[in-house]
């Protein structure tokens, strides 16, 4: 990682620790593409607009007036406020990223170059600088400037169309996944454009234009594929699966639900014993999953008669005993109090200023020799200001003060 004269996080673990982020975004998806690097050690400061802030801050559920969400979303970041519309604050700005290895901004396309912070300033500020530009349809094309939300680039990506019931109309899942997607596209990128800055050491950084849009497009795999060359268009299927059979969502006599799934032939069997049933492994008609697939029908009514007349334990205890496929599905109280998460530890208590502690997802995945961690929630509006600007770039109390008059900070 770079070797930067002044530290700005104290306490930092992972393979990015050293990695200098400023994340001057907003919502969801890239400033949780920021929360990532930051999860893996990386010196995370978020800059918003003095005032109201990110309009994250906004978003349910509160308690006792503070935004829950917001936590998580920005979690392990230093948090400043900076207006780069004045001239005082691009000043600064510009200041601040010649010690900075990666910028990460959603406005929408032209709008720092309207501030007079276009790609060419950011180089000359810092040549080796690293710009994530994330965005609703990409840094260009008849859409560029059109504003987008999650669903928005569900819709387009393709995702809403092949969600939901065969006979009802599209469904959007019960949370912005398209932001969650691209924040993860966005880690990914950066960590990719800084392999050759760092190992080749050239003068010159990198300019990262992700699409949420074509992010989604992505995760779908197959859809491009099947219609270039089949034809073929993707339609919804409830919670049949399209390609692997028996596969749904059945609901249990104590009126829980369970999801099946499995494609080998192995697996079926597995089912298939798990059941009851091992003669169905034999049938020309389940020979390859192909046909299991076309006889899905009959396989449903089969496990799914099984399912109906057996509690939730004995259902689970069945297939456990076979090594079948199937899994509850859970609540997140459930989550919480399932074995494996607690033996993972894959929800942890972490500091916060406003309850002192709160409990979050923790750091994914795992490293054995340089493990990440959440090192606290999110805070409040502008609370490391001081630690910024006189602790980071050396200003004086007196020229905090005028920024602080001028509305810049």
């Amino acid at each position: 990682m770079p070797d930067h004269p002044k530290s700005l996080s104290t306490g930092a673990t992972g393979p990015l620790r050293g990695l200098r982020v400023l994340d001057i975004a907003t919502i969801i998806a890239a400033p949780m593409a920021a929360s990532l690097l930051a999860d893996f050690g990386a010196e995370v400061t978020k800059l918003e607009l003095p005032g109201d802030g990110d309009g994250l801050r906004g978003f349910p559920p509160f308690k006792e007036g503070k935004p829950l969400w917001w936590k998580v979303t920005n979690r392990g970041k230093r948090h400043g406020t900076l207006d780069l519309r004045q001239p005082e604050g691009a000043a600064i700005f510009k200041r601040m990223l010649a010690q900075t290895d990666v910028l990460i901004e959603n406005f929408r396309p032209g709008t720092l170059d309207r501030w007079g912070l276009d790609i060419q300033t950011l180089w000359a500020a810092n040549p080796r600088l690293v710009v994530l530009r994330v965005s609703a349809f990409g840094q260009d094309g008849p859409y560029a400037s059109q504003p987008g939300f999650a669903r928005i680039f569900e819709a387009m990506g393709g995702l809403t169309q092949i969600t939901g019931d065969t006979d009802r109309a599209p469904m959007h899942t019960g949370y912005p996944l398209a932001d969650s997607i691209g924040g993860v596209f966005g880690a990914f990128a950066v960590c990719a454009a800084l392999v050759p800055i760092l190992r080749d050491r050239p003068e010159r950084g990198e300019e990262i234009d992700l699409s949420l849009t074509e992010a989604v497009l992505r995760m779908i795999e197959s859809l491009a594929i099947e219609y270039d060359q089949l034809g073929a268009i993707r339609e919804r299927s409830g919670n049949r699966n399209q390609y692997s059979a028996p596969s749904d969502v059945y609901m249990t006599a104590d009126k829980r639900y369970v999801s099946l799934a499995g494609s080998t032939a192995v697996t079926f069997r597995n089912n298939a014993r798990a059941i009851g049933r091992p003669e169905l492994a034999e049938d020309p008609r389940f020979a390859t999953n192909s046909l299991r697939v076309s006889n899905a029908a009959d396989l449903d009514r089969v496990f799914g008669a099984f399912i109906a007349a057996h509690t939730l334990d004995e259902v689970l205890a069945a297939f456990r005993a076979a090594n079948g496929t199937l899994a509850p599905v859970y609540s997140i109280d459930q989550i919480f109090a399932d074995p494996q998460m607690q033996k993972r530890q894959a929800i942890i208590p972490v500091p916060d200023d406003d309850f002192a502690q709160v409990r979050m997802q923790n750091v994914v995945p795992r490293m054995r020799n340089a493990p990440g961690q959440v090192r606290w929630a999110a805070g409040a509006l502008g609370k490391d200001n001081d630690f910024i600007y006189r602790d980071w770039l050396g200003l004086t109390e007196t020229e905090i003060d005028a920024l602080r008059e001028k509305k810049c900070i």
